[in-house]
């Protein structure tokens, strides 16, 4: 059964235990779950988060925020310690939420771009491969599921489609490494939306289905009848979340480039969305 979901990046950033009463809000508007980007790690009660998530009755997914210092495929050892404690970090805490999955650009900080020859770029996989081994292991110990997410080409130079994706997940060999897909990003770096999905088959766990602008899904160009199709064909049973922003939230604004509102309201946004996205799945 698919799950349908909202990031509170829309309404907050960074989210901290003061925001819990978005949880409400999440709710009010239909979801059935609330996913929570984790940019500080001393920013949450998790275990104050976990009873708000139990009281309203919502599931949870997690969204790491890869930084400048927590960066498994870094030359620096540090950066790659950083990445790798930030990532066990984050798999504690989808312990205590009873997180379907902990999802995002796990490989490499957001925003490093490098230009690299193949002899490099197969040092840089294994690198960041090595890392992940070692964060997978974790992942199994606790049973929380990891799903890498490619971003486009103006946020990383490393992983910007499906099947570079799928060659990290061969290389971390891990049951507990999946797949996910943002349709922001994808829109922009895939030849085919559909093939991607296909490609990724029974390894795609959770879908961020954002418009090409970041808005309000299904007022765009985004092919979202060739998205539906194949998630049907690969029988997708995971999560769909909308991760749209707003110009209110100004970190996360100047972060995503986003100079204009997208929709009229941020909850209006998220209701639009989600009453698509349910069409579009039925």
């Amino acid at each position: 059964m698919i799950l349908y979901g909202i990031n509170t990046f829309l309404w907050a950033s960074p989210f901290r235990t003061q925001h819990l009463s978005l949880l409400a809000k999440g709710k009010a508007l239909g979801f059935d779950l609330v996913e929570i980007p984790i940019e500080g790690e001393q920013d949450i009660d998790y275990a104050q988060a976990a009873e708000a998530y139990r009281r309203h009755g919502l599931r949870c997914s997690l969204c790491a925020v890869m930084g400048p210092n927590r960066d498994p495929a870094h030359e620096d050892e540090d950066i790659q310690k950083g990445g790798v404690a930030y990532l066990k970090h984050c798999i504690d805490a989808a312990v205590t939420l009873q997180a379907t999955a902990l999802v995002g650009p796990l490989y490499a900080a957001v925003g490093r771009q490098w230009q690299a020859t193949p002899d490099q770029r197969k040092r840089d996989l294994e690198r960041c491969a090595r890392n992940l081994k070692a964060v997978a292991r974790y992942a199994e110990d606790k049973g929380v599921t990891l799903a890498l997410e490619p971003l486009n080409r103006f946020e990383t130079s490393f992983i910007n489609l499906s099947e570079q994706a799928l060659e990290l997940m061969r290389l971390i060999d891990s049951p507990r490494v999946k797949l996910m897909m943002d349709t922001f990003h994808a829109n922009i770096e895939e030849k085919s939306l559909g093939k991607a999905i296909e490609a990724a088959g029974q390894n795609l766990v959770h879908v961020h289905a954002n418009e090409n602008d970041r808005g309000t899904p299904g007022t765009g160009h985004v092919a979202w009848n060739e998205i539906a199709a194949a998630l049907k064909k690969v029988k997708f049973d995971g999560t769909l979340v909308i991760e749209s922003f707003s110009t209110e939230v100004k970190e996360i604004a100047r972060a995503a480039a986003v100079w204009r509102p997208l929709a009229p309201s941020p909850d209006g946004l998220a209701a639009d969305g989600l009453a698509f996205l349910k069409k579009l799945m039925a």
